[in-house]
């Protein structure tokens, strides 16, 4: 039997489900993790950002979220998250792979994330040097993984991981429309 999963863009919508997937895959716990520190410097990008779903319920999600290092920018992929009845199906890895498309087609250097190598590995996720970047709170350097969409993006990222808002500034096509989104952020 074949599984029907759709996978759509993510939509303000989703938002309660992808709550509840998230505190269903990390717990409290994940509150206390670098990447969500990173996150919660400002929103993550909804075009580049992905959920599955069956018989109109999602299953599983994917973000990204533009960060910087020195000079340097790139995505931030995660949460990942998959509902358990769903795991081991392919999901995850394919909305990883929609979310690694999308950022080529934006433009986007490179792609990083904090995760398992036998996992990332085949999607083209390699480990970062040690030391060449520096998480706000403490990462497995084993663990941090990228994948290079343009040749020698992830150099050009060093030191102090942020999200890109903390040091760019929010980007003038959210500042046009968005006041209230300005007012929470800042």
């Amino acid at each position: 039997m074949t599984l029907a999963v759709t996978y759509l863009p993510e939509a303000p919508a989703h938002d309660p489900e992808i709550d509840d997937i998230n505190e269903e895959a990390f717990g409290p716990g994940r509150f206390v993790r670098a990447a969500y520190k990173i996150r919660e410097g400002g929103p993550h990008d909804r075009n580049l950002s992905f959920v599955a779903m069956h018989d109109g319920v999602v299953i599983a999600s994917v973000r990204m979220t533009w960060i910087a290092a020195g000079k340097g920018r790139a995505l931030l992929l995660g949460p990942l998250a998959v509902r358990p009845a769903f795991k081991n199906m392919g999901i995850g890895r394919k909305l990883v792979a929609m979310a690694i498309d999308a950022a080529r087609r934006a433009g986007a250097p490179a792609v990083l994330l904090v995760g398992d190598e036998p996992y990332y590995g085949p999607l083209g996720f390699r480990r970062i040097p040690a030391g060449q970047m520096v998480m706000p709170r403490p990462v497995d350097p084993n663990r941090f993984l990228a994948v290079e969409l343009r040749a020698g993006a992830v150099a050009a990222l060093i030191g102090d991981v942020q999200h890109a808002w903390q040091v760019d500034g929010m980007p003038a096509d959210i500042q046009t429309g968005c006041a209230h989104v300005r007012a929470s952020v800042a």
